[in-house]
């Protein structure tokens, strides 16, 4: 249904619906899908998914898996290889035909030469000049080689200072990074504590390292990551039930961008205006610091601590004075930039409340709104309960919700971006007066008329429906499909102005994300199975179905296979045990095995902690 159908009068709905009982569930069926059938989106295209502990070592695999297969190399240069352009299989398959293959692994730090030759006597560490048996020194891919107990040392060194995702040889203006299976095993010797160290960097590089992956930013953490394929910047919400900005790890917040929203949230946070009011309409008093306001027009005033001092240059003076001077004191006589400063100080605080004001209560409707879900699904109840109505289908109510939740967030998020997109503090000298006026009252129309018509949807879903009549029903279903179809026509159409008359033409770049009408998808969690026929992975995404993870302690013995059969394992969602409210989840643990780690670092085959 287009739609201006939508927009039909309540008089035209009651002519609809009193014809016949079949005709009446004709019309009740087709208005309930208009949500459904309204206008395909046109958004920017991205794919989010939920990376948790038991897949993250699969899916840092699969890119590992893929840069092997392509140029033929082992699983430490693939790593290197990716850790260096920071995962992006892409770009490294785009940079191998345009720098060719030598270049690209001398810049990642890959060498291939090997020195096959074998050794006889003793040879000289040029780091200590000591003489070791040839067993006892390690030659890396750069061929040179050095005692085993100074190569011991270096990687300690460099494990303790963070540095261990990309350790270089030792030898003086050598760039190639050091395999990672040699650093465990020596290190394992002496500091099993930093092998596994060593082992969770490397793991975590996948997200620390990655453009395409961030962790949840979720208080207290989930512990789950997400992954995001195509545009970048986008809103995604993970399986624990945050929803936040890709781009800078921030709670939603378009239609505002990601700089307009941090200068916001600071201003906020801080109370940045009224400080600046504060400090251009009051002065210090010079004995106790605390700030002082004028209340007369004589320019001797004296602090509630009893100090009297010159208002125009805060310095202590006597209280003998008369209506031009202080005795003993002279500053000059009163100007008017002190009275230009503080007009314009009032004039940014009232504009900085006016938004902030309407900002807040759309805010805090919100937050009453969403307590609306669990009140309409008992009205719902008792609806579909009334043996003397024949409506039964109530989906028109819960696809108002949703709309109305989805347009409310964007009502209260245009508050500050008009803000900074009208004011001075970021495109001041990007728009000329007159275009700054006309852009602003086209962007305020939008507003209000998105603001009329979301308090007209959120009564008309207050109302106690369970206590009307089937015609009265009928009514306010309309109303409520013709308002969620208005809504969300307002969004689409100021997220458009926005992006096309607003932002675009502007010099700087600052970014939104796309307008969604049914919200925010959450992220599908990564299912990962695991065939032993060919040994390969096959990567699907299943956010409907959830199942526990199996694990056979036959599967963890000390050197079973590290590519042999596999459990199917589906993505689960997992939560932090440190209950640490960083940014950072709780590090993957290692096997305490060290032996087995080292002869097989990569076996998927970890039970849930």
């Amino acid at each position: 249904m287009a739609l201006d159908d939508a927009y039909a009068s309540s008089s035209d709905l009651d002519e609809d619906y009193y014809l016949s009982d079949q005709e009446e569930d004709a019309v009740e069926e087709d208005v309930l899908h208009v949500l459904e059938d309204d206008h395909t989106e046109e958004c920017r295209w991205s794919e989010s998914s939920v990376i948790t502990k038991e897949s993250l070592l699969a899916a840092q695999r699969e890119d590992l898996r893929k840069v092997m297969d392509l140029l033929g190399v082992n699983e430490h240069n693939a790593r290197t290889l990716l850790m260096h352009y920071r995962w992006d299989v892409e770009r490294i398959f785009e940079l191998l035909d345009q720098k060719g293959r030598d270049r690209l692994f001398s810049e990642a730090g890959v060498t291939l030469y090997k020195n096959m030759k074998s050794l006889t006597g003793t040879v000289t560490c040029m780091i200590c000049f000591e003489e070791v048996l040839p067993d006892a020194s390690t030659e890396m891919d750069c061929g040179h080689r050095f005692c085993n107990d100074c190569w011991t040392g270096h990687f300690i060194v460099k494990i303790n200072e963070g540095l261990s995702r990309r350790i270089k040889c030792m030898a003086p203006k050598c760039n190639t990074i050091c395999d990672e299976s040699v650093i465990r095993a020596l290190v394992s010797v002496d500091r099993p504590d930093l092998a596994e160290k060593f082992e969770r960097f490397l793991l975590e590089s996948y997200i620390e390292d990655n453009n395409t992956v961030k962790w949840c930013p979720s208080v207290p953490n989930c512990g789950n990551a997400i992954r995001v394929k195509g545009d970048a910047i986008c809103e995604v919400e993970c399986t624990c039930g945050m929803q936040f900005c890709f781009a800078c790890l921030q709670e939603a917040h378009s239609p505002c961008s990601c700089v307009m929203w941090e200068l916001w949230m600071k201003k906020c946070r801080d109370e940045s205006e009224t400080v600046n009011w504060i400090t251009v309409n009051t002065k210090p008093c010079p004995k106790c610091h605390k700030p002082v306001d004028k209340n007369g027009g004589c320019n001797l005033v004296v602090c509630i601590c009893g100090q009297a001092f010159c208002w125009l240059c805060g310095g202590p003076t006597g209280r003998e004075h008369t209506w031009s001077s202080i005795n003993g004191h002279s500053c000059g006589r009163f100007t008017e930039d002190q009275t230009k400063r503080t007009e314009s100080a009032r004039k940014n605080l009232f504009r900085y409340m006016h938004y902030h004001n309407r900002y807040k209560a759309h805010i805090d409707s919100m937050k009453q709104e969403s307590t609306l879900k669990e009140t309409i699904q008992a009205k719902i109840a008792a609806s579909e309960n009334k043996d003397t109505s024949k409506i039964k289908d109530y989906s028109w109510v819960t696809n108002g919700l949703v709309r109305l939740f989805r347009s409310r967030r964007v009502l209260s998020y245009s508050y500050p971006f008009a803000y900074y997109m009208f004011g001075d503090e970021l495109f001041k000298d990007e728009m000329t007066p007159m275009e700054r006026e006309l852009k602003q009252n086209l962007f305020e129309e939008q507003q209000q008329q998105l603001e009329f018509n979301i308090e007209k949807l959120s009564g008309d879903l207050e109302t106690n429906f369970q206590d009307l009549s089937d015609e009265k029903i009928i009514e306010t279903m309309g109303r409520v499909i013709n308002y969620s179809a208005i809504v969300d026509g307002l969004c689409k159409k100021m997220y458009q102005c926005i992006e096309n008359e607003l932002l675009y033409p502007l010099r700087s770049t600052h970014s939104i994300s796309p307008y969604k009408s049914r919200g925010l998808e959450k992220a599908a969690e990564l299912s990962i199975r695991w065939e032993s026929s060919d040994k390969s992975m096959h990567f699907s995404k299943d956010s409907q179905t959830e199942s526990c993870l199996h694990s056979d302690s036959n599967l963890h013995a000390p050197g079973s296979s590290s590519l042999g059969k596999r459990p199917v394992h589906q993505g689960l969602s997992s939560s932090d045990d440190s209950g640490c409210s960083s940014h950072k989840r709780e590090r993957l643990a290692v096997g305490s095995d060290t032996t087995a780690a080292a002869a097989h670092p990569f076996d998927l085959n970890v039970s849930p902690t």
